[in-house]
């Protein structure tokens, strides 16, 4: 089976509007097994913001090979809860990958209500990627509620001189920009050579676009 996961960035930001800060990475590790640790750069950024470390990490300078995806694996939905069901279909996941804690931790981005982490995987370029991300920036663009429906296909912008971020890639409803493809999980935009197909998969509605998440197949 081809691999399409690197690695999981873990990022974190003040709150809804605020810019996601990278501050740690999950990987695999031919000895190790799953391994994290910080990434010191953006630790540094956010505790200027109040970031405080994850709990069952304390350490900012040690790498983590044990327990790693017992911790993170809390965020992710029980089987056995009556809603479980939709939770898979909503993040297009593989029967025979509901078990598969560092696959789900990536394909679901391990998004709770309580706090401000999200696990945004750097996918490597394969044909036939498919995955469920979020379009950021649009408590910033307050776009009317009615531009966009399920299923509306979007074009893809690289925006290669973008000073915030340089794997930034914009998203266009015609001549309106929408927003932007989520930090890290917009990196495969830039290497794959297949080409991209951007569908809208769920939208939330508050007279304005208030959530918009959006299907990304390579083909």
């Amino acid at each position: 089976m081809k691999k399409i996961i690197k690695h999981i960035d873990l990022t974190w930001r003040t709150g809804k509007g605020g810019s996601r800060i990278p501050v740690g990475r999950i990987k695999k590790n031919s000895s190790k097994g799953v391994v994290f640790s910080y990434l010191k750069k953006g630790v540094e950024e956010a505790r200027k913001n109040g970031f405080l470390l994850f709990e069952g990490f304390p350490d900012v300078n040690k790498v983590y090979d044990s327990n790693v995806l017992d911790i993170f694996g809390h965020r992710l939905i029980k089987n056995e809860r009556s809603d479980s069901k939709f939770f898979y279909d909503f993040w297009m996941i593989e029967t025979n990958k509901r078990d598969d804690t560092f696959y789900l931790l990536a394909m679901t981005q391990g998004l709770v209500p309580t706090d401000n982490f999200e696990f945004l995987a750097d996918f490597y370029p394969v044909k036939d990627l498919c995955f469920i991300t979020e379009i950021s920036g649009l408590s910033k663009t307050q776009i009317g509620s009615n531009l966009l429906n399920e299923r509306d296909i979007l074009k893809p912008i690289l925006e290669k001189d973008n000073n915030y971020d340089k794997y930034a890639v914009a998203l266009y409803k015609d001549e309106y920009k929408i927003g932007y493809v989520k930090l890290i999980n917009n990196k495969v935009f830039y290497a794959s050579k297949y080409t991209p197909k951007v569908t809208v998969h769920s939208i939330e509605r508050n007279g304005v676009l208030k959530r918009v998440f959006i299907k990304v197949l390579f083909q």
